[in-house]
């Protein structure tokens, strides 16, 4: 039975939902802790999409996971981040984050609050890493050629989302469970496709090849990296079986927030379920990272937050056709076992 490294998850990531009031500035509390990437969506409008921001990129600097565009800013966006939270705001309302009586939810994750020169690859990268919970926010410019990037976490990350900043173009990821001759858009509902990383992320870089997704010449890139860490985060795949009584995914922890993605197969997107948004069992509502779409409710897209894993509870092909292959990314509310012996229990 495995022992965790984190007991109380919740200072590393936490998720938040709030309504909108069109006061500002206004400070959002309530987080935990002082977040460096913070992830919101409007819950109840398809007009805004979902904004991004990050403490290496800076407050008012948006990126939408759903869409290819640049980076830009909107100071009535997140404008600082807190000890408690992030502010939003300056003077107007803003749909991405405030509109009066709209619900939002915002995913917030712990980095290192700083940042710092990282000289481990051939390119130099500005870094916030936590290497207590596996993150680390990087930011570098592209060389056009095949290259090494540091990451800061001192063990090779799983995932890794990438975005160019100052460009047009998709978000790349790379998963550990597709290898390193894959990729698949975070922006998309494509099926994973031939890419050649040229590498496997080690203990210290991730290779990028001189593919403008990743390394385009004086294009300027920030990549999220997510290591393992035993208890609260996992990176893994699975395949479905097409029933009812679906899937069971262990992950060794309650989880407090899922992201499902088909692999194998087109015409299905990423699929996010939290423990905020539906506190019981079965969840079916669900937010797609590569879509603005509000908040659904979709009985056919069933699924159990467990106190070792989650388990599907449809045959859809989203998230559990027979055969299908998903990739999935997760992290915890409790770990299975506190590295005090004490189990957690189920919903």
């Amino acid at each position: 039975m495995p022992y965790s490294t984190i007991d109380k998850p919740s200072k590393y990531f936490n998720t938040l939902t709030y309504t909108g009031n069109s006061s500002y500035p206004r400070s959002i509390t309530g987080v935990g802790f002082q977040p460096d990437w913070v992830w919101i969506k409007n819950r109840s409008s398809a007009s805004f999409g979902h904004s991004l921001t990050d403490a290496v990129r800076g407050a008012n600097n948006i990126l939408l996971s759903e869409s290819t565009g640049a980076e830009f800013a909107n100071a009535n966006n997140v404008n600082a981040f807190a000890s408690d939270g992030f502010t939003l705001g300056n003077t107007n309302y803003s749909g991405y984050s405030n509109q009066n009586a709209e619900n939002y939810v915002a995913w917030n994750w712990l980095g290192a609050n700083t940042t710092v020169s990282n000289t481990a690859g051939s390119i130099t990268s500005t870094v916030s890493a936590n290497t207590t919970s596996g993150f680390s926010i990087v930011s570098y410019t592209g060389t056009g050629a095949n290259a090494t990037v540091g990451h800061g976490l001192g063990v090779a990350p799983r995932m890794i989302i990438f975005k160019t900043r100052s460009g047009v173009s998709d978000w790349g990821v790379y998963h550990e469970s597709m290898t390193n001759t894959k990729r698949i858009l975070l922006n998309s509902t494509g099926a994973s496709g031939n890419f050649t990383w040229g590498g496997s992320p080690t203990s210290s870089v991730f290779y990028v090849n001189n593919d403008g997704l990743v390394n385009g010449s004086g294009s300027t890139y920030i990549a999220y990296c997510f290591a393992e860490v035993k208890g609260y985060s996992k990176f893994g795949s699975y395949t479905g079986n097409g029933s009812t009584d679906g899937t069971f995914v262990y992950t060794g922890f309650k989880p407090a927030y899922v992201m499902i993605k088909v692999s194998s197969n087109s015409g299905d997107g990423w699929f996010i379920f939290d423990n905020k948004r539906t506190t019981y069992n079965v969840m079916s509502t669900f937010l797609l990272a590569n879509s603005s779409a509000a908040d659904e409710t979709n009985t056919n897209r069933n699924i159990d937050f467990l106190s070792n894993g989650f388990k599907l509870r449809n045959s859809d092909t989203s998230l559990n056709y027979s055969a299908y292959t998903y990739i999935y990314m997760a992290f915890a509310e409790n770990p299975f076992v506190s590295s005090k012996g004490i189990p957690c229990t189920a919903r």
